[in-house]
């Protein structure tokens, strides 16, 4: 009944924010700065953003600087999939440029849509003809289309990988970091001709033994079947996915929120402060933040359930029992793929080691070709966007690729 409740109260407070809204706006006058008008105006205006979404934001890239020029991007799907699409950047304008190496970056399915590496996605524009993984909300997904387990992640994957073509380079950012060496290896057995020619790894779930946080601790303080019966529940009318057990993008946002709550309360207290004042600069990124922050995705429940069972409750990947489709999934086949792993000296959700533990895992990848690097002064998030991000990490990112193209 958890997700119908929410229906309900997500349904009986859409009027009244839709009132606060018009009304917001209709007050927002000229030259009214800290005026009661104003007042009334900001608050209606925090009020009708207190709100969650259920559709993906635009990735809104219409252009990227390469060099000095301003090059167009136009989006073109390439593959889609009923729980997923690939979806291709594509530089469209500006002067020729020289072929730039395909990547693929991988985009976690936790709670958020792929629009919230839309930083990472730009950065990685600038050097590289892109692609990323567009992950569907579970509940507009028929349950005519099954299931959707690691497996199938894992699958979408290696299908993606192979419409882009050999010579691909994939970047994955946290969750998704686990299946994505499990794709790489089982590629690199088969001897798949597109298996990728490197494989980033950004604060990643490899090994969660390694330096334990709170994340991992509350994973582990229940057994597998309490997440069942407590977080999972069926998608509600009218939506596609109807009947659909699912791990609602809703919990998950508010397990995120609840570990830093004050740090929330007080940025919508200073969108009101800045509203008031008129600083509309302020305002605005403090708004686009959390238009993209409270959209919320939700989970195949049997991808949720395998990814807290296998990843940080039993560790299979790290203790060598990691199955795809049977087969065990064995790390050490991967000779002809380079390798980086990325860690951020203060994330709190991933923290230090774990990530690096691909490194021992893939033992056969050439010590000229395994890079690693921890970057001091961030926390999980300034691993993949920010200032760091822009000006410490990428270079070594986009350095590795250059270095490592088929």
């Amino acid at each position: 009944m958890l997700y119908q409740a929410y229906q309900l109260q997500s349904d009986l407070m859409s009027p009244f924010r839709l009132m606060a809204q018009s009304l917001g706006s209709s007050l927002w006058f000229k030259d009214t700065e800290n005026s009661p008008v104003r007042r009334v105006a900001a608050a209606c205006d925090v009020f009708s953003r207190l709100r969650l979404t259920h559709s993906r934001p635009g990735y809104g890239i219409a252009s990227v600087h390469v060099g000095e020029n301003e090059i167009g991007i136009t989006e073109e799907v390439v593959l889609s999939q009923p729980f997923g699409t690939l979806i291709h950047f594509k530089k469209t304008d500006g002067p020729a440029q020289g072929p730039q190496p395909p990547v693929l970056l991988v985009a976690p399915l936790s709670g958020h849509f792929a629009t919230l590496l839309r930083e990472t996605l730009r950065t990685l524009l600038q050097d590289h003809d892109v692609y990323i993984t567009d992950w569907h909300n579970a509940r507009d997904v028929s349950l005519s289309h099954g299931a959707f387990a690691l497996d199938d992640y894992a699958e979408h994957m290696i299908r993606f990988i192979e419409a882009i073509g050999p010579g691909v380079h994939v970047v994955a950012v946290c969750q998704p970091c686990v299946a994505a060496l499990a794709a790489t290896a089982i590629m690199a057995e088969d001897d798949n001709p597109c298996q990728p020619s490197s494989l980033t790894l950004m604060a990643g779930p490899v090994d969660c033994r390694v330096n334990p946080t709170g994340v991992n601790t509350l994973a582990i303080s229940k057994p597998i079947e309490w997440f069942e019966k407590n977080l999972i529940s069926h998608v509600p009318m009218p939506h596609k996915g109807f009947m659909r057990r699912v791990y609602p993008g809703f919990i998950q946002l508010t397990a995120f929120i609840s570990m830093n709550p004050e740090r929330h309360k007080q940025q919508f207290k200073d969108m009101y402060k800045y509203l008031l004042e008129g600083d509309l600069d302020k305002a605005n990124t403090i708004r686009n933040f959390y238009d993209e922050y409270l959209a919320v995705n939700d989970l195949p429940a049997e991808f949720y359930l395998e990814t807290v069972a296998k990843v940080f409750q039993t560790y299979d990947l790290p203790r060598g029992v990691l199955t795809y489709k049977g087969r065990t999934v064995n790390p050490a086949a991967i000779r002809r793929t380079a390798l980086m792993t990325v860690e951020g000296e203060r994330d709190d959700i991933c923290s230090v080691g774990q990530t690096m533990a691909a490194q021992d895992l893939a033992t056969n990848v050439r010590p000229s070709q395994r890079t690693h690097h921890i970057q001091t002064g961030v926390g999980h998030y300034g691993v993949f966007s920010g200032k760091k991000w822009n000006q410490q990490i990428y270079p070594r990112v986009r350095d590795m690729i250059y270095a490592n193209q088929a």
